[in-house]
């Protein structure tokens, strides 16, 4: 086996992460899977970051990036904020994640999916992928186990669908990704977004659907191979 491994190739950085529209608010959700290459550098991570009280950001690619990018918005709305008197709007939150990514889409390496609820226009769901282009979605997808969620959500999602329909199929998408791709793992967070606030929910292994081939959630190695025979001396 070559051990030889060329440390400054680029690095594949996989992750899921899902917007969804439902009547009355949004639901966002991703794995928890921080990987650099071959390697998960992190297995617990929070890749939904809050930027003001009804506005959160789904984060993919380079965690460096997305999490500067994230902090930099979460800076300017503060003040935004504070000038207005009010809570900034989604639009403008997804507006000031579209400008820092297209500004400095040299630099950057990332994807972000915008999402959060505000008295004038209720649940909104903006995409920003990477170069810095805005698109607003009745749903978005993203990251590397995205690929294999376009028929899916094509198939499942539909309009006007309840919060526990929403984040039914938010979970059952992410635990889908995980069981294809190998860059998508770790458990499952979601964060509903409506007029009465914010839940964060958080799913294991354990709690999440299996899917074609895939194993139970086992304690111990042995719980799959079975446990050794006695050995006669």
């Amino acid at each position: 086996m070559d051990q030889n491994f060329d440390l400054s190739a680029p690095h594949s950085m996989g992750t899921t992460i899902i917007g969804v529209t439902y009547n009355g608010g949004v639901v966002l959700g991703a794995d928890s899977r921080t990987s650099t290459g071959v390697y998960v550098a992190n297995r617990a991570s929070d890749k939904i970051t809050q930027l003001t009280d009804n506005v959160y950001v789904c984060r993919s690619g380079s965690a460096a990036d997305s999490q500067v990018v994230s902090d930099y918005v979460r800076y300017f709305l503060h003040q935004h904020t504070i000038q207005l008197g009010q809570p900034a709007t989604v639009k403008v939150a997804a507006n000031l994640v579209r400008l820092l990514s297209y500004n400095n889409k040299n630099f950057l390496e990332t994807g972000l999916i915008v999402g959060g609820w505000d008295k004038y226009e209720g649940g909104q769901i903006f995409g920003v992928p990477l170069g810095g282009t805005i698109v607003q979605q009745p749903f978005a997808i993203g990251g590397s186990g995205s690929s294999y969620l376009y028929g899916f959500f094509d198939q499942a999602w539909k309009d006007g669908m309840t919060k526990d329909e929403a984040e039914d199929l938010v979970k059952k998408a992410v635990s889908l990704a995980i069981a294809r791709d190998g860059a998508s793992g770790g458990v499952v967070r979601t964060v509903i977004i409506n007029s009465e606030g914010v839940t964060r929910n958080f799913y294991p292994g354990d709690q999440l659907p299996l899917w074609h081939e895939e194993l139970e959630p086992q304690n111990s190695l042995l719980d799959i191979l079975g446990a050794p025979e006695p050995m006669n001396i």
